[in-house]
């Protein structure tokens, strides 16, 4: 199975199953000499970690990061990071039934037909729990970015269609983000996000959701023109990760609806510099970040396994049949998803990073 790494000079590479013995990542292409500490991994992890809220599963995993290679004594080498969480409280009994029955909005019946074989158990390769190891390396970017002043947050801004009142600054955003389960910004808002939570919950259903992306600080320069392009890479990061339906960046689809004079940012000069008064690109245009914050947001599914009966087939009787998906799942997934995103959005700028000069393979 191929399509298992990202990047090209900070490059990704992540293993493991949802009910294996363990799963990880490899990170190659980290400065030697970052000052680097389980600690900051393990932060990133906490936030992603299952079984903190009812907004999210039951299963309990403590998600303790091992690094097993690539630091010495609190900095890092320039080799690989290899880095693992074992698993500890996967019940794959709750999947036994599923063996030769596809889960509706799953990936279940094609993964079986591309490799011949699958893992039935919480799906496997396929789980929501392989995110773990981009955020352990999404970590060690976002670390690496901030010591070059960059930033990157993100928040739930709609939710089971309730949609946050307001637009936020980026400092409200950072302030309010984590204290609320669903990690909307937007306090009132976030409160009838938990009841509709609730309700879908009792309704044996899920939720779907947008998350927006901020990244301040980012210089401009980051890009490689024509099929390289900094946007195109981010939309792929993020494409990548499973519940993810779709990515706009700057003003996205509203574009479609805007004319020309509306869409372009015009240029000034504030400061003795050239910038824009106005940021439709998103902080990109033409695969090239423009100086001001990159701001992009996804399209996230509602968590498909539902207790809700489905129609499916029964590939070993070669029968049509219902289901009724039974075991520990997320109501909703963009809560869970902001780490995540934040992730695969910190690995790319971190890779370009690289690739432009802007950092370079020793940490000083």
């Amino acid at each position: 199975m191929s399509g298992n790494t990202f990047g090209t000079v900070f490059k990704v590479t992540t293993w493991g199953e949802s009910h294996g013995n363990a799963l990880g990542v490899v990170v190659d292409g980290t400065p030697a000499g970052l000052p680097l500490h389980t600690s900051v991994i393990q932060k990133e992890l906490d936030r992603r970690r299952p079984g903190q809220s009812s907004s999210s599963t039951s299963r309990n995993e403590a998600d303790t990061v091992e690094i097993l290679s690539g630091v010495f004594e609190g900095r890092t080498t320039g080799m690989p990071i290899s880095m693992m969480v074992r698993n500890k409280d996967a019940n794959s009994s709750a999947y036994e039934y599923l063996r030769a029955v596809p889960r509706p909005g799953h990936a279940d019946l094609f993964y079986r037909e591309r490799y011949g074989v699958r893992d039935h158990r919480g799906g496997g390769r396929s789980s929501g729990r392989e995110s773990l190891g981009r955020v352990a390396a999404g970590a060690i970017a976002k670390h690496l970015l901030s010591l070059h002043g960059i930033t990157i947050v993100a928040h739930v801004i709609e939710l089971g269609g309730i949609v946050v009142a307001s637009e936020m600054s980026f400092t409200e955003v950072m302030d309010n983000v984590e204290k609320t389960p669903v990690r909307c910004a937007d306090l009132k808002t976030a409160s009838k996000m938990m009841q509709a939570i609730e309700d879908a919950r009792k309704e044996g259903d899920s939720l779907g959701g947008i998350v927006e992306l901020i990244a301040t600080g980012v210089p401009r320069g980051l890009g490689e023109p024509v099929f390289d392009k900094l946007d195109a890479d981010i939309a792929k990061a993020l494409m990548s990760i499973g519940a993810v339906k779709g990515v706009e960046i700057g003003a996205g689809f509203a574009s479609a609806r805007m004319k020309g004079s509306q869409m372009n940012d015009p240029f000034i000069i504030k400061d003795e510099q050239i910038t824009c008064p106005t940021n439709n690109a998103g902080g990109i245009i033409g695969g090239i970040s423009t100086g001001l914050p990159i701001i992009c947001r996804v399209a996230v599914k509602p968590t498909p396994s539902i207790s809700k009966k489905q129609r499916t087939v029964d590939m070993e009787k070669v029968q049509e049949c219902e289901i009724e998906v039974h075991g520990r799942h997320d109501p909703t997934i963009p809560p869970r998803i902001v780490p995540v995103t934040e992730a695969m959005f910190a690995i790319v700028l971190a890779d370009h990073m690289l690739r432009s000069g802007f950092i370079g393979p020793v940490y000083i």
